[in-house]
């Protein structure tokens, strides 16, 4: 999956490294919120309205007094999730229609590609919002509209990775040994597509990441008064003159963990990359 020279010029990358601490603080921030946070993200103060950030509030609170820290904290919950589900739902769709075009090739292989030509001629949040908005608003819907959406960069990638690997030797070999289909596809072509793969993961998880707080700020993704870092964007557009604090964490949130899902990416990629090793 990934050799122990591929592994060494990853953590080699300082920009790689930064991204993955990055992301451990906050996964950890995510999973440890109950601990870390002193007040519920959904308790009100009224008598705390929009207060600036504050020893008592570190990041300030919100136009109903809540506690903004809490917010961030809990929201990373669920953006990662949805992020990391919405991506895992692409990679499964988009790898059996990848692997069955590129292998069997012929009028199946017209097929799944025109269909994925065709979702791709749509701009992705367009497609995204239109189907989130079909489906109704909810974080579980949300992340099948991302997952589905992001399907075909899956589908094309992988068709385009078996295509390549197809006519090698050892796939020769095992078609003349007797391999059934399956056997070869899971055992021989999956396990020699996995690098670029987990570079499109990491890349792709960046860009869920940022559909889900698009559409949480739309009103399509998770509900009040469950906090998502597009949700508090959304709460905080009215009140931007008088509290900025309220736009400016759940934002920097946003920014914070797509830069290090592309951070990783870009790591992976050059670590693959058989040009960059020496």
């Amino acid at each position: 999956m990934m050799s122990n020279r591929t592994l060494r010029a990853l953590l080699a990358n300082r920009l790689a490294i930064a991204g993955m601490v990055i992301l451990l603080l906050l996964v950890l921030g995510a999973t440890f919120a109950p601990i870390l946070v002193p007040y519920s993200p959904t308790a009100t103060d009224f008598s705390a309205l929009q207060q600036a950030p504050s020893a008592k509030h570190w990041f300030g609170t919100d136009q109903l007094g809540r506690d903004i820290l809490s917010r961030v904290f809990y929201g990373a919950r669920v953006s990662l999730a949805a992020g990391l589900i919405s991506v895992l739902i692409a990679l499964v769709l988009g790898g059996l229609i990848g692997l069955v075009a590129g292998f069997y090739g012929g009028w199946i292989d017209d097929v799944l590609m025109r269909l994925t030509d065709a979702m791709l001629a749509f701009p992705f949040l367009v497609l995204a919002i239109a189907l989130a908005a079909v489906l109704g608003p909810s974080l579980q819907n949300t992340m099948l509209a991302i997952g589905v959406v992001t399907t075909p960069v899956f589908a094309r990638l992988i068709r385009g990775q078996v295509l390549a690997e197809r006519p090698r030797e050892y796939v020769q070999a095992a078609v003349a040994l007797g391999g059934g289909d399956g056997r070869i596809i899971m055992w021989h072509l999956l396990p020699n597509i996995l690098g670029p793969l987990i570079v499109q993961v990491s890349l792709s998880t960046a860009t869920a990441v940022l559909a889900e707080a698009t559409l949480s700020f739309l009103g399509l993704g998770v509900q009040p008064p469950t906090p998502s870092w597009g949700s508090m964007l959304n709460d905080a557009r009215g009140y931007l003159s008088q509290a900025p604090h309220m736009a400016l964490f759940p934002g920097l949130a946003i920014f914070l963990a797509v830069l290090a899902f592309n951070l990783i990416g870009d790591g992976l990629r050059d670590a693959f990359d058989p040009r960059m090793k020496k």
